[in-house]
């Protein structure tokens, strides 16, 4: 025998749980999504080291002089990407890349650095000095960027 006039449903308690838990999901996984996009647009500029980065350990591992700040042949002036404003490089052959054009002020208008080291660490000032590893990212090279938004292969060391 069927009950006469009870409806199906849910309850407004079980709908107040539900939007609760989505709630407290949302809150948990907005902020790490946010990050997460933020890192990938980043690890898109620091590919733009690639060329400069080339350049450098050619001429270290050739013999030849360091050409001195600014004239290694890579540098762009601007639009070199489209998250890369300009690519500069010193004497060393540390090599620059603005940022610009994410549209997040996290990101927009800082710097991220790749610096050619020797085996001992330190850079390669002269003829005959070999590259033997690049830190990339590192605040001692003059990276501005904070680390959370750099790609793991490109946090200073």
């Amino acid at each position: 025998m069927r009950k006469q006039g009870r409806q199906g449903g849910f309850t407004i308690i079980e709908l107040m749980i539900v939007v609760t838990v989505i709630g407290v999901l949302a809150a948990i996984v907005l902020p790490t999504f946010r990050l997460d996009t933020a890192r990938a647009k980043v690890s898109e500029a620091v590919l733009a080291f690639a060329p400069c980065k080339n350049a450098v350990t050619e001429v270290y591992m050739s013999g030849g002089d360091p050409p001195g700040g600014g004239n290694w042949g890579c540098e762009v002036a601007s639009g070199a990407s489209q998250y890369v404003d300009s690519i500069s490089t010193s004497a060393e052959g540390i090599i620059s890349i603005s940022l610009r054009g994410f549209n997040d002020l996290r990101i927009d208008t800082f710097t991220i650095t790749m610096a050619p080291l020797m085996a001992s660490g330190t850079y390669p000032t002269s003829t005959g000095d070999e590259v033997r590893s690049w830190r990339c990212g590192a605040t001692a090279d003059g990276t501005d960027l904070d680390p959370k938004y750099l790609p793991s292969s490109c946090r200073g060391y």
